[in-house]
């Protein structure tokens, strides 16, 4: 049995090159991902911080220096501390879907413009903050600047991007995103040292200044060709972007496909519940499965408490956050890397090598920790160490793969007429288990110990298979052609081959 597929395309005749224009663009709008990135490394360092704890959390900084009874594995267990990284993944998952609606009736840029000011906002008063509840609105206002950010940005970067480059192009979201968490590590090694604990308002503030620049930069982004064709019908500016784009005035063939593209999305007057629909259902599968299965990794619960699971292995305070430093390096290695093979190699291989490389990993993190470390004390030199080896083992792994890809393939696989709702329910799906991880892990590293490590990498097993079986390549094939894939999938097919002749034959008559 054919479980995978390669599909060799010339672009049916799109003609064009990498041009200055796209690369400065795209450069721009990937700095959404820095948003992201820079909240998820924020998160975990402040909440490591004793003078934020004490301000905030006091019962979990009473538990952490003065409990010497509870387990290594309890110190952090509290509902309302998972509650300060988690709320920004709620309020995501809502903006996601506002920000459907506004991609789809004003444009990409739209959309990135309010990322970047509701992120802004939500920088300002986090670092302000005087009490839990300030703390938490300026949570939720992130999460509405992340969650249009990841709806709109992976959509422009596919769109804009030459077919052939259109995997290194979108990467450049997760690179940012990479840029983020490393950046956000360095500035809570540095606070954490200031005098006088206020630290922690200097790293909840510095978000404001990623944020700056999106907005400010996308004041001068220019809207996709599609985005042009789809909300004024305006085909000889399109055109004239197009060919701006590519930078060849031959992009006849391309500009048809879009305008077809756009023909056919403005028949459907509910696109969410169009995805539903026979001849949709291998995109909703991906746009459920891949965010799933890219949350129950793991990778979040490393970046928002790798300063925690460190301490809990033994580590002070400077050493913990400076071993996140090293985790951010490591991941943005990793990214860099898969930027300049995925084009080549495809998606598919990246996902299954980074999955073994993630699932080793989890398991020899899992065993030590078993193994070595008690409810008490904390493990030897050595062995920490060893753990922090294959942490950063695991995260090259992730960001060689499902960190990049997970953004990637569901930003090119859907046809336009429900992209941006496709896009919406990837974030959506995304969120919604961000939020119930972040929300529940220290409750389950508490209860499961070193269990967690294998619960994680029981899920990594399941989604490698599932790539090997039912994930398509989509290396090389333009985004306004994708349907093929499905129709030449040994098991898609099955679903989709029907209702594509239907249609077919509909058209001829």
């Amino acid at each position: 049995m054919a479980v995978g597929m390669s599909i060799a395309s010339e672009g049916g005749g799109y003609n064009g090159r990498m041009t200055s224009f796209v690369v400065l663009s795209c450069m721009m709008a990937a700095t959404g991902g820095i948003l992201f990135g820079y909240d998820i490394g924020i998160s975990g360092g402040v909440t490591s911080m004793e003078p934020f704890l004490k301000r905030f959390f006091p019962e979990v900084y009473t538990k952490m220096k003065q409990d010497t009874r509870i387990s290594n594995y309890c110190k952090y267990d509290s509902q309302l501390l998972t509650l300060f990284t988690s709320s920004l993944y709620v309020a995501g998952l809502i903006a996601s879907f506002f920000a459907s609606s506004v991609t789809k009736a004003f444009g990409r840029k739209p959309s990135i413009l309010v990322g970047g000011v509701a992120f802004l906002a939500g920088s300002a008063l986090g670092s302000a903050a005087f009490n839990l509840y300030t703390l938490i609105l300026g949570r939720i206002l992130l999460g509405v600047g992340v969650g249009f950010a990841n709806q709109s940005v992976p959509l422009y970067l596919s769109e804009m991007a030459p077919f052939r480059h259109r995997g290194a192009i979108n990467n450049g979201f997760h690179f940012s995103l990479g840029i983020g968490v490393l950046s956000a590590n360095l500035i809570n090694y540095s606070t954490q040292k200031i005098k006088g604990g206020w630290g922690w308002r200097v790293s909840l503030g510095m978000g404001a200044v990623p944020a700056a620049i999106l907005t400010l930069g996308a004041l001068f982004l220019s809207e996709t060709p599609i985005s042009l064709i789809q909300r004024s019908n305006n085909h000889q500016k399109a055109k004239l972007m197009l060919q701006r784009v590519r930078g060849t005035e031959d992009v006849q063939a391309e500009l048809d496909d879009l305008i077809k593209a756009s023909e056919m999305s403005k028949t459907l007057k509910t696109p969410f519940w169009k995805m539903l629909e026979t001849k949709y259902r291998p995109q909703f599968v991906m746009a459920t499965a891949i965010p799933f299965f890219q949350q129950v990794t793991g990778i979040n619960v490393v970046g928002f408490y790798a300063p925690v699971i460190f301490r809990t292995i033994g580590l002070g305070e400077s050493a913990s956050l400076m071993s996140t430093v090293v985790t951010g390096v490591v991941g943005i290695c990793g990214t860099l890397l898969s930027m300049l093979i995925v084009d080549k190699f495809g998606r598919r291989v990246l996902l299954m090598v980074g999955g073994i490389q993630m699932l080793i990993s989890q398991i020899i993190v899992g065993i030590i920790m078993a193994t070595q470390l008690g409810d008490h004390g904390g493990l030897s030199e050595v062995y920490g160490f060893v753990v922090l080896i294959f942490i950063c083992t695991y995260v090259s792994g992730f960001s060689l793969s499902w960190g990049p890809l997970g953004f990637l393939i569901p930003s090119e696989i859907f046809p336009l007429e429900i992209r941006s709702s496709g896009q919406s329910i990837t974030v959506a799906v995304s969120f919604l288990f961000t939020f119930i991880i972040a929300q529940t892990f220290l409750a389950m590293l508490c209860h499961f110990k070193s269990g967690s490590f294998f619960f994680f990498g029981g899920w990594v097993a399941v989604m490698t298979v599932f790539v090997y079986l039912f994930l398509p390549e989509t290396k090389n094939v333009p985004i306004e052609q994708m349907d093929r894939v499905w129709r030449e999938h040994w098991f898609w097919k099955r679903i989709v081959g029907q209702e594509y002749q239907v249609s077919k034959v509909d058209e001829k008559e």
